[in-house]
């Protein structure tokens, strides 16, 4: 989108204020409010920021500043608030475009793929919980009628939280998401919104919008929403899982389809899953990016519904028990992601994962179609099946010796984030949980 479109838009819709905005490392949206009236130099300079304050974006306090340059082809009118347009920016300093920036760094990674004749698209399944503090300041499942066994899909809880779901759906329309599928998920209070893929950077911006405007939802009818992987140790975390496809330059035929074959997938979508697989362990550590990431990738059932999150490295039809689904003819579904994933750089080391697996034409080997969670240690360990990452540590330190995966990041960035993802475990490591005094204060 021009300028001067842009110009015409804020005239035709009377937009007064534009958040012109930008994320860090963890996926959280930073902006400014710029009013209309300075419309040209936003365009021109962007918005500055002190980034040492904004979280980890390879800053200090001694460091010039940075400029959010807004991409007017983001440009989303905020549904709620029609006088108000969000705009997505790359961020710059000293008029230089800046490394530790993740839309920037999935910019590069789709650029390399253009240069390949690929067009990467994207759909994200949004998973979310509504939670309420209670009495002792804790925050708990705010529907206390939500107590089924199996909730997924109840009819009688998503009545309770209608309201609130066809207002985000009412939303998305008028975004021209074309959201089609909305459901209670499996956990209690828990939820997810499907919306129509796009291009990798449209949909990293889309799920950013998205996160952001659930959380307001929630917040006007004094709830917290959280995608926080793992809440609750008794009920199902929250996901995000990525459907990916190729298609070619012009973005009009999908180069993952092909009718001939049995699941629908071409031989190209083959070696890009494969390359997703020799890559995993690597993978993890950007799509599960938290210490708690690693404590829904577990075998046991939670109280509330089932697990659905992967724990090994293996790839089937349509089994939810995989790390990879084959989940209709001409994408695959990657299920290890979570609701903390920053989406674009979940969705580089994803399509660089998957681009090494096409030039290198890695095999994914034997689909798997058994129930995984069912099927004994020995016997995945006969069948050469790996489990993935059990910790964060486990997984940093499979990056850092993945150069694939790094090199997509930028090795310096990639090597920052190391580094911080390893003070995270430190700090983990160091505090003293609740688990442990309730075990051993009053036996030691």
């Amino acid at each position: 989108m021009t300028i001067e479109q842009v110009k015409r838009l804020v005239e035709e819709r009377g937009i007064e204020f534009f958040l012109c905005s930008f994320v860090e490392m963890s996926g959280a949206p930073k902006a400014k409010v710029i009013p209309s009236t300075h419309l040209e130099d936003m365009a021109e300079a962007g918005a500055g920021f002190g980034g040492f304050a904004a979280g980890e974006i390879g800053q200090y306090p001694h460091d010039p500043e940075m400029a959010s340059i807004p991409d007017f082809n983001s440009l989303t009118i905020v549904p709620w608030r029609d006088n108000i347009a969000w705009v997505a920016g790359d961020m710059s300093v000293e008029g230089k475009s800046w490394h530790y920036c993740p839309r920037t760094i999935l910019r590069r990674q789709l650029a390399a793929a253009k240069a390949k004749g690929y067009v990467f698209n994207v759909g994200i399944e949004a998973e979310f919980m509504l939670l309420k503090q209670d009495e002792s300041g804790a925050y708990a499942p705010w529907d206390k009628l939500d107590t089924l066994d199996k909730p997924c899909y109840d009819l009688r809880a998503l009545h309770r939280n209608l309201d609130m779901m066809t207002t985000l759906i009412k939303y998305m329309q008028a975004l021209g998401w074309e959201p089609y599928a909305n459901d209670h998920e499996d956990g209690t209070c828990q939820f997810e919104a499907n919306w129509t893929y796009s291009d990798a950077l449209t949909t990293a911006d889309r799920h950013t919008f998205f996160k952001w405007m659930v959380k307001t939802l929630a917040e006007e009818r004094g709830l917290l929403a959280t995608f926080m992987p793992k809440p609750f140790t008794n009920l199902t975390g929250n996901g995000a899982h990525f459907h990916m496809s190729l298609w070619d330059a012009e973005n009009q035929t999908n180069l993952f389809l092909d009718a001939a074959n049995e699941n629908g997938l071409s031989q190209l979508a083959y070696w890009f899953t494969g390359g997703i697989l020799k890559h995993a362990d690597a993978v993890t550590a950007v799509t599960n990016p938290l210490v708690n990431s690693y404590k829904r990738l577990v075998r046991r059932a939670p109280r509330s519904g089932s697990s659905w999150a992967p724990v090994y490295v293996t790839y089937g039809a349509n089994n939810r028990t995989q790390m990879i689904r084959i989940p209709a003819p001409g994408r695959i579904e990657n299920r290890l992601g979570d609701g903390a994933a920053n989406p674009y750089l979940a969705a580089t080391v994803l399509l660089a994962a998957g681009l090494a697996g096409i030039e290198n034409q890695i095999d994914p080997g034997v689909q798997n179609e058994d129930n995984l969670y069912e099927v004994s240690e020995a016997e995945l360990q006969r069948r050469g099946i790996n489990s993935l990452p059990a910790t964060l540590s486990e997984a940093t330190d499979a990056l850092a010796q993945d150069e694939v995966i790094k090199n997509a990041l930028g090795t310096t960035y990639a090597d920052y984030y190391i580094q911080v993802k390893r003070e995270e475990w430190r700090d983990y490591h160091l505090s003293v949980s609740r688990w442990e005094t309730d075990k051993y204060l009053e036996v030691y």
